[in-house]
This record gives structure tokens, C-alpha cells and sequence, in this order.
């Protein structure tokens, strides 16, 4: 950290190929993901959980390059709103200065996308600029354990989805 302000942080590349017909978006990696350089790698955010019971898939177990073949066998994309931000700390509340991935991107990366489902509130504010595009925009409940609600009920609501 420089002059009082938290450092640039630069994001993951997506998960992503030309199956993909869902696209999951966060906001921007923890630090516990970027040092990981795998999206969810903190071990008390339940995406893996959530993903792996709507699945039939142990991913919770799995590796990182095992994670990724499977969610994209199912035609599941993960990437992030944003491509880098400065923050201190793994809240999306101290995002500071972030600049939004190029999304232009996808209708050649996963021309087969047609559902776009946002991991929480931070990234659920890009749902309109998705919908106005002609996917089909879903907002879930946080995965993170800064989001209390219970697993059961996160699940629930994530399976309402379809996905």
C-alpha cells in the first residue's frame, strides 16, 4: 500500500469455453483466491458446496483443474464483474476504483451463453446491461460467509434457478 490507498489487484481469467451455456459472475476474487489464483478458494465460501449439490458433483473435493472440467462439462462459466479494483481486505464494500471485464468478449468466447447468473448483490448490479443484451439475468444469494443466510436456504434459492 502506497499513499494510504490499498493496492491495484488484478482478477482471474474466466472459466469459460464455447459449451458454456451458463455464466456464473462474482465480483472481484478474495484475497484468499487470488493468492490461490482459483476463483472461491477462501474454505468458508460455500460456492464449491452450493455448485457440487446442484450438480451431483463432489467439487468441494476436487482440485482446481478438476473443478474447472467439470463445471464446464456441465456448461457452467465462473469470471468476475470486475477485472481489477483496488481493495483492502475481501469485502465487496471496499472496492475501490474497479474497471469491468470486457464482456464483449463473450458472444465469440461462449456463443452458446444464454443464461448469466450473478453470485450476489455487488455483482447483481451489471443484471440490466445482461438483460438489455438478450440473456437471461438471474441474481443469487452470496455464496460468501459475509452472507449469513443459511446453506439450506441459499441452496434452495440457488436450485429455483434451474441450474
Amino acid at each position: 500500500m502506497s499513499g494510504g490507498r490499498p493496492e491495484l489487484l488484478f482478477g482471474l481469467p474466466p472459466i469459460l469455453d464455447a459449451g458454456v451455456s451458463t455464466l456464473i459472475l462474482g465480483s472481484f476474487p478474495s484475497p484468499a483466491s487470488l493468492a490461490a489464483q482459483q476463483y472461491y478458494a477462501h474454505r468458508q465460501n460455500q460456492f464449491w458446496r452450493l455448485l457440487g449439490a446442484l450438480l451431483g458433483e463432489p467439487l468441494a473435493e476436487l482440485d482446481y483443474t478438476e473443478k474447472q472440467r467439470c463445471l464446464l462439462h456441465h456448461g457452467i462459466g465462473v469470471w468476475d464483474v470486475y477485472r481489477q479494483c483496488q481493495r483492502q481486505g475481501a469485502l465487496d464494500s471496499a472496492i475501490q476504483a474497479p474497471q469491468v471485464n470486457d464482456f464483449s468478449r463473450l458472444r465469440s468466447e461462449a456463443p452458446q451463453l444464454a443464461r448469466v447468473c450473478f453470485n450476489g448483490q455487488t455483482a447483481g448490479k451489471f443484471v440490466a446491461w445482461f438483460a438489455q443484451n438478450g440473456y437471461e439475468a438471474l441474481v443469487l444469494p452470496s455464496s460468501s460467509p459475509a452472507y449469513t443466510l443459511a446453506f439450506e436456504k441459499k441452496l434452495a434459492l440457488w436450485r429455483a434457478t434451474g441450474l
